[in-house]
């Protein structure tokens, strides 16, 4: 069973893993995060995050999950590959509470099975919401016919 990594701009890989932890009622298995300081450099936080790494990938894979492609904590998993190359790791930008979730449910799948759940649940949690479906709307008033003035006659 593959781990799961995320490494984040702080508080958000803590904040993520809280909200995996509520929605379980409990931490999910080898779930492990690295917060990631501003003013860290990426050196620093890799050096720092790789025990967690191989923590979480103690059977020798792992998903690790970042928020920003680009950004530091992108930067850091790039180094942390790098630096644990005897694993076997993907890495996925744009970690969301979707792709967490999915990524739990699925998380005992093979890594190449679990990276594309986890893409897919990321994509298919960003969904554009009506403020109010048309079946949820309020029913007019009866007064409001009264004051309604139409031009038929």
């Amino acid at each position: 069973m593959p781990g799961l990594f995320i490494i984040a701009h702080a508080p958000l890989a803590s904040a993520l893993k809280e909200c995996a932890s509520h929605v379980y009622a409990g931490c999910p298995q080898r779930l492990l995060v690295v917060d990631v300081a501003p003013d860290a450099s990426v050196e620093a936080a890799a050096a720092d995050a790789l025990p967690a790494l191989r923590e979480a990938a103690s059977d020798g894979s792992a998903l690790m999950m970042v928020d920003v492609f680009g950004a530091t904590p992108s930067n850091v998993a790039i180094r942390l590959a790098e630096l644990a190359s005897d694993l076997k790791l993907q890495i996925v930008a744009g970690v969301n509470l979707p792709m967490l979730l999915r990524s739990v449910c699925y998380q005992d799948e093979s890594l190449d099975a679990l990276t594309a759940r986890a893409t897919a649940g990321a994509i298919q949690g960003v969904i554009q919401v009506a403020p109010s479906a048309p079946q949820q709307q309020s029913l007019r008033s009866s007064s409001h016919a009264a004051t309604h003035h139409s031009s038929q006659q």
